[in-house]
């Protein structure tokens, strides 16, 4: 279907707010297959809307924003129109590419739970994994995979270990935000006041064996889709190689991040593999 002017400017609004929020994501997207970044891009802003209003805007009055930024979402889908142009993107995205409703609900469901939630047990920590991350990585899986469902059928569940690795990765590095300014606690059974080697092995093999399944997903992936996710992922198996190498007392007191000339240098590397038929 033939873009609009107004579906044009709202997908270049969700490129804005994704190269605006996240160097690493949007260089990540560029390298996709220039057919998938419109929808890649909206799918980001709308997630990144969410997360301001549970992230963010701690002196308004946040629950009642999130409901009606729900009701606009479900509004917008079944319209085929917003007047909020990253919504108007979403939409665009989620009707145009099958987005299930099943993972937009997960993913605000998760937002809902920031909100209330400060800890987690095993049940609500699973939960607020797939919703949080899992979830959209399938909204981006069904991009990837469009017309072909037996491919999304086969690598849902690499995507879904790849969502968990980042999120947990994310956590990992937010600990002082999460912990110290919003009093949240994602690991089930943690206590960030004595977080001990053990309790950081522990989730540390957790998240290496979830990139290790993830990978064999990614090889799945068509090449326009599979340089961009593969570079994503060395960019968080970077990051997670920075934390594995901290001692646990210390993990709290800094925000990790990759510098962007290693950014560059990964960047190479995974052209450099996919060029050869490495990846």
């Amino acid at each position: 279907m033939k873009l609009t002017l107004y579906d044009t400017i709202a997908l270049r609004c969700s490129r804005e707010v994704t190269t605006g929020y996240s160097t690493s994501f949007s260089l990540g997207i560029r390298t996709l297959a220039a057919a998938h970044r419109p929808a890649i891009y909206a799918i980001y802003g709308f997630v990144r809307l969410a997360d301001e209003i549970v992230d963010t805007f701690f002196d308004r009055k946040q629950r009642e924003m999130l409901e009606k930024f729900r009701n606009d979402t479900a509004e917008a889908i079944t319209d085929g129109v917003s007047s909020n142009p990253v919504l108007h993107s979403f939409q665009w995205a989620v009707n145009t590419y099958n987005i299930d409703r099943e993972f937009i609900d997960a993913f605000l469901y998760s937002m809902e739970m920031d909100l209330e939630q400060k800890r987690h047990d095993e049940k609500s920590y699973g939960q607020y994994i797939y919703g949080s991350a899992e979830a959209v990585g399938l909204m981006c899986l069904r991009v990837f995979c469009h017309g072909e469902p037996h491919r999304f059928a086969e690598l849902r569940e690499p995507a879904r270990k790849l969502g968990s690795a980042f999120q947990k990765v994310n956590f990992l590095r937010d600990i002082g935000s999460d912990y110290t300014d919003r009093g949240r606690v994602y690991f089930p059974g943690v206590d960030f006041g004595n977080f001990t080697s053990a309790d950081k092995k522990l989730i540390e093999e957790d998240i290496a064996s979830e990139f290790s399944a993830a990978l064999e997903g990614i090889r799945g992936l068509d090449r326009g889709s599979r340089r961009g996710v593969y570079l994503a992922y060395s960019y968080y198996l970077a990051l997670f190689s920075k934390i594995r190498k901290t001692p646990p007392e210390a993990v709290a007191g800094q925000r990790f991040r990759i510098s962007d000339g290693r950014k560059m240098l990964l960047l190479v590397k995974v052209i450099l593999k996919s060029i050869t038929g490495l990846i």
